[in-house]
């Protein structure tokens, strides 16, 4: 009964110590007194997200004017989010009307507004997050550029890590001499790289 007594004894002693050594951490090693004793820390840095834009949800109405006038709004924020994390977080929004123009009716000539009649201007940023440097594509009204053509809308030329822009836009139409009567549609295209 005594070596039954012992034996279990001996075999939950065992156990326990092997437990004991499972759970300690492992060591940097053994120092003497009064040194340095060092231990390796690493930990991850992750990217919540990617570089993403964002724009207002249409239609978005600019106005009205008569035929030989410049009717002009704002298109509402758009946003850059870059949740890349990135050492060099640099990135260039751009924008561009679709093909085909602003048509109305059928979308014959008189019907139509050509995108060379768009111009759009960026203007400085309404919010900023993070650090670096950020370009509005268009300061003010006297830089504004045609959209017929793939235009910079706004860029972060400097920094790293997560950083956003916030910027709203406005939209200019010259419209043509033979332009007729109605609503007119097309699309603003924004994209970031």
């Amino acid at each position: 009964m005594s070596e039954s007594r012992l034996g279990i004894s001996l075999t939950g002693a065992a156990a326990l110590v092997a437990a004991m050594v499972v759970a300690l951490p492992a060591q940097a090693g053994t120092c003497p007194a009064s040194t340095t004793c060092p231990t390796t820390v690493t930990f991850t840095v992750t990217a919540p997200g990617g570089l993403t834009i964002t724009v207002p949800d249409g239609p978005v109405n600019l106005g009205s004017g008569a035929p030989g006038t410049q009717i002009s709004g704002q298109l509402g924020p758009v946003t850059v989010s870059d949740q890349r994390a990135a050492l060099t977080a640099t990135w260039t929004a751009t924008v561009i009307a679709a093909t085909g123009g602003f048509t109305t009716g059928a979308g014959t000539t008189p019907e139509t507004v050509p995108t060379s009649d768009a111009l759009y201007w960026s203007g400085s940023a309404t919010a900023t997050t993070g650090t670096g440097t950020f370009v509005p594509g268009q300061a003010n009204a006297a830089a504004a550029q045609t959209l017929n053509v793939s235009r910079t809308a706004f860029s972060k030329t400097t920094g790293s890590g997560n950083n956003s822009a916030t910027w709203n836009p406005t939209i200019l139409i010259n419209v043509p001499n033979q332009a007729v009567v109605g609503v007119y549609t097309g699309t603003v295209n924004h994209s970031v790289a």
